[in-house]
């Protein structure tokens, strides 16, 4: 169910074109004085920060969730630091744009309760811009006002991590006010920010600083824990998002729209192909092998009776690749295609190697109409209610060293049941000797399997630098049904090998952190680049 597609004007959009140096770009004519004089010019001027909400990409390989054709200079740690790097200009062109719209609206001839909306707008996006930018590069230059080309900010270093995140917090907690509620918004007001995705976009990354802070013993873990327990309860207190019935449809045209309340935030695409604004090929990508599951992801998926497949009577050692998905977690089939399941149009999934290099293929938005027709019309979920739940949980035992079974029923036995596996209780975990952390580690991973979140928990746990250097395993190679299309190496055990260990490596004194792009040192001598590069 498709709704609202914000256009955007010609005058809005030349402001995106006139260079990638944010910081040194001059007023343009979005300034102009015909313009800012009513609600519609504001929410013009607004509508283009969405154009910044991210796209579909398969940043799922930089993990141990997936990997593609070929290794990935992240993942495997042989990147150099690069001249130039969309990561860092863009969310600074975001940046200025927002800064722009705070400047220009407080003086518009527009009622107060007009202004503070799309200036919550406008704080919201700045900081989504900023939360981009700490979680790659950690210290960077915190630009509050449009800049000039003799702007003195232009030359001076990245402001310490902890000013970046205070402001982060409050321009959130400014747009939690502001805006409306989700339900307010409605199905004409759908794909635009809201309340709750203020305080869930709060949460997220205050769950990041917290735990980064706590495992890298670098900072406040208290502060920021208690912010991702307070906000993501706001979330859940407000009533507004519930978990949608059908995990698998969340990812498919059927859980579009407003009528699915897990949807917080998402990057909206047209509503019809006689309606094109926007449109992807993601599902191509994926048919390609742009993301495959690793085997380190498929064993993460629990049996039905919610023990890992090493401790539980249920499982069997596979003698086929659709045996593997036997009594399992019901979020592995929705996630990962089987031997036999449809596929493209007309076909079956038969594992071709040669693209899906672990024998696994990745089910999460692959759709067989966009794969045939080349647009995609698809939303991609940016935030949703299932993770806010898995917030509150982690967030309540990385700040209190335990979680109460109530509270495990309010948020990750919420997931659990909709998997239909058993729920998690702390004498469930006694019993069977298993680790509170580790679980609910677990059911992160697995709830948001292939999302591009598992990269930044590596990051923040300080786990990238055990797990990304492991050799990359896939399937076992059953080769009565893979055959042999592509040279194929098996470990002792019979398991894909896609990429052996001796190839990857991760750097704990440099790889926590990106490296600036070379160019931004040599425009202003006062930033330093991180550590290592």
């Amino acid at each position: 169910m498709k709704t609202t597609i914000f256009k955007i004007p010609l005058i809005i959009l030349s402001f995106c074109f006139l260079g990638c140096e944010v910081e040194r770009i001059p007023e343009t004519q979005i300034s102009d004085l015909s313009f800012w004089k009513s609600e519609n010019d504001i929410k013009a001027a607004t509508n283009y920060l969405y154009t910044f909400l991210p796209g579909f990409t398969r940043d799922e390989v930089w993990s141990d969730n997936a990997f593609g054709v070929s290794p990935d200079p992240i993942s495997d740690g042989t990147r150099l630091a690069p001249a130039t790097a969309t990561d860092y200009s863009t969310p600074y062109q975001l940046i200025r744009a927002a800064n722009n719209i705070l400047e220009k609206v407080p003086p518009a001839p527009v009622t107060d309760d007009i202004k503070n909306r799309y200036l919550a707008e406008a704080r919201f996006f700045r900081a989504f811009a900023y939360v981009q930018l700490v979680q790659k590069y950690g210290s960077v230059p915190l630009i509050l006002k449009t800049l000039q080309e003799d702007s003195p900010e232009l030359s001076e270093g990245a402001a310490p991590r902890q000013a970046i995140m205070d402001q982060i917090y409050e321009d959130l907690d400014y747009a939690a006010v502001n805006l409306p509620s989700f339900s307010s918004l409605g199905g004409a007001g759908y794909g635009r920010v809201s309340k709750t995705a203020a305080l869930a976009l709060k949460a997220r990354i205050a769950l990041f600083e917290g735990t980064r802070a706590k495992f890298h013993n670098d900072g406040d873990p208290v502060k920021h824990l208690t912010i991702a327990v307070s906000a993501s309860k706001e979330v859940m207190d407000s009533k507004q998002h519930s978990l949608y019935p059908s995990y698998a449809s969340l990812f498919q045209y059927a859980g579009e729209g407003f009528q699915n309340k897990e949807n917080i935030l998402v990057k909206q695409y047209g509503t019809a192909p006689s309606n094109l604004v926007l449109n992807h090929n993601f599902s191509e990508n994926l048919y390609t092998g742009g993301a495959n599951p690793t085997k380190s992801l498929v064993d993460s998926y629990l049996m039905k009776d919610g023990l890992p497949f090493t401790k539980s009577p249920l499982y069997k050692k596979p003698n086929t690749s659709v045996e593997v998905f036997t009594n399992r977690d019901e979020r592995l089939a929705a996630s990962v295609f089987r031997q036999g399941e449809p596929y493209n149009t007309g076909a079956t999934f038969n594992t071709p190697l040669n693209y899906h290099k672990t024998g696994f293929g990745p089910k999460k938005y692959f759709n067989a109409t966009d794969f045939t027709t080349r647009q995609a019309l698809l939303d991609l979920v940016l935030i949703r209610y299932a993770e806010v739940l898995l917030i509150n949980a982690e967030a309540q035992f990385e700040l209190n060293e335990n979680i109460s079974d109530e509270n495990l029923d309010l948020t990750i036995n919420l997931l659990r049941n909709r998997a239909k596996i058993a729920k998690l209780t702390n004498a469930f975990v006694q019993e069977n000797e298993l680790n509170m952390r580790e679980e609910i580690r677990r059911e992160r991973r697995v709830e948001l399997a292939l999302e591009n979140m598992r990269y930044w928990d590596l990051i923040r746990w300080k786990t990238a630098e055990t797990e990304l250097p492991k050799t990359v395993l896939g399937n076992y190679f059953f080769s009565a049904e893979f055959g042999v299309q592509t040279p194929v190496v098996v470990n002792a055990e019979g398991f894909i090998i896609a990429h052996n260990a001796s190839f990857r490596r991760f750097d704990p004194k440099r790889d926590y952190l990106w490296p600036i792009p070379v160019n931004e040192l040599g425009l202003n001598p006062a930033l330093k680049q991180n550590p290592g590069w």
